[in-house]
């Protein structure tokens, strides 16, 4: 599994964990609450994590998992973590071409919507702006052109986004585009969160999750 990406491991680990669970439910009662389900899913992680059952990529991600199942409980909802990871990276599996059509659509969707879109500054230092309130996404000038061949994206772009991250998220996600959780701390421009999106939605680590579809 070496020349596995983070998406497919992932992928991989959440439908394993929601069947093992589900092999389990059927013959064990003692499953089928939301603390046996914990229970039984935190157990599992670490069985997994001890066997190396899977790649190294997402040896992180099970070590913070189950430090939350171990101190939350069933509060740490990891069924519902395994179904969310497994809605959306059966989703994007097959949406990896298109990339930058993909976030010009999206833009103009924000600006449809009031949104201040800027994609012709040079963002290279700390910067300040004033939008009057209105949610914002800006895009250094020179990623937007570098990062850019025609409908596809050969690099990974960074975004600065002031917007609540549920709603933006949500965009994104149906413009099929994969969005790293935002970081304060990395951005260059006040009140606003970084986010990166990929080539071929490969990010190399957790993307921000959806809500489960009805």
């Amino acid at each position: 599994m070496s020349d596995i990406n983070y998406n497919q491991a992932i992928l991989m680990f959440a439908n394993a964990g929601l069947a093992a669970l589900a092999e389990s439910a059927a013959t064990s009662s003692s499953v089928k609450t939301p603390a046996g389900e914990s229970h039984f899913l935190c157990s599992w992680m670490v069985a997994a994590l001890k066997k190396r059952t899977f790649p190294k990529l997402i040896a992180d991600d099970l070590t913070f998992w189950i430090r939350q199942a171990r101190s939350m409980g069933a509060a740490a909802e990891l069924k519902l973590l395994l179904q969310k990871i497994s809605q959306q990276y059966t989703f994007i599996a097959d949406k990896q071409q298109g990339l930058a059509a993909s976030l010009q659509a999206m833009l103009a969707e924000l600006e449809s919507k009031g949104w201040l879109v800027i994609t012709d500054q040079e963002v290279t230092k700390k910067l300040k702006l004033s939008s009057d309130g209105n949610a914002s996404l800006i895009i250094s000038d020179e990623q937007f052109s570098q990062c850019i061949d025609g409908d596809e994206l050969i690099k990974p772009i960074t975004l600065y986004v002031r917007a609540p991250e549920a709603a933006f998220a949500e965009v994104a996600y149906k413009h099929h585009l994969l969005l790293s959780p935002g970081n304060k701390k990395t951005s260059l421009i006040k009140h606003h969160k970084t986010y990166r999106i990929w080539p071929r939605n490969e990010q190399p680590a957790m993307t921000l999750l959806q809500p489960l579809a009805d």
